[in-house]
């Protein structure tokens, strides 16, 4: 199911929960009930809960979208590090430089094409990827320099390849859901409590009390959706791309 199905009819049924909630609960307020004789205590305690609750989301929705840029940083740090390496080699011999690009592109190509879809899947990179840069490293690693040209452009060769792994050890890290399940627990506690909160005020079944009501709890639907579609970094529909890869081994789509 799309993503953007899920949260359509998640706001659709919020707003169809609370104004169905309206109806039935006017239908029970006796003729003679005065809304204005709300006390004022409850308006300023409902006014701080949604106050402390929209910092707590915005906390929440700041620290996902941190966590997908930094699963999107290390994908291009890695992206970059093994097109650093295909390109330095061209002080190598010509069959040394081959097989190293050979094995970056395979990696490159393995990477693209399916651990991406594996770690959305799963939420890890695979043993495949690991055995493919572990080829990269020995390529690299393996060569002894000729001449003191080709022996400048070795360790730089050699720091890449670690660079590489790195980012790759961050990718897998960063590949799961990074909210732990008490924070999920708060959020959604919070999220009745707020739209629970606005029936204290005695609401009306007016046009605009209704529409107001309906809004309200749709855009609370609408941040925890965005929370949860931000949680995996590379699992859902606004996830980290393999776009600095692709970017830079045009030939991996081909």
């Amino acid at each position: 199911m799309s993503e953007w199905l899920v949260l359509t009819l998640a706001m659709a049924a919020a707003c169809a929960v609370v104004l169905a909630i309206v109806v039935i609960n006017h239908r029970r307020i006796p003729e003679d009930d005065d809304p204005n004789e709300t006390p004022d205590v409850i308006e300023y305690m409902t006014m701080m809960i949604g106050v402390i609750y929209a910092i707590v989301l915005g906390l929440a929705i700041a620290g996902v979208w941190e966590a997908r840029g930094a699963a999107q940083e290390v994908v291009r740090q890695e992206a970059q590090a093994m097109h650093e390496i295909s390109e330095r080699v061209e002080v190598y011999p010509v069959p040394v430089r081959a097989q190293i690009r050979a094995d970056v592109d395979a990696y490159v190509s393995y990477v693209v094409n399916e651990e991406f879809a594996h770690m959305a899947e799963e939420g890890e990179v695979t043993e495949e990827g690991d055995a493919l840069l572990g080829k990269v490293r020995r390529s690299v690693t393996d060569y002894e320099p000729a001449n003191d040209f080709e022996g400048q452009a070795y360790q730089p060769l050699v720091d890449q390849v670690m660079v590489a792994d790195d980012a790759r050890g961050a990718r897998g890290q960063s590949a799961g859901e990074t909210m732990p399940g008490v924070v999920w627990f708060g959020l959604i506690i919070g999220a009745l409590v707020s739209v629970g909160l606005i029936f204290t005020l005695q609401i009306r079944r007016t046009g605009r009390e209704l529409l107001l009501a309906g809004l309200y709890s749709a855009l609370i639907a609408f941040l925890l959706f965005l929370i949860w579609d931000f949680d995996a970094p590379f699992g859902r529909g606004l996830a980290a791309t393999a776009a600095p890869f692709t970017d830079l081994f045009p030939q991996v789509t081909e």
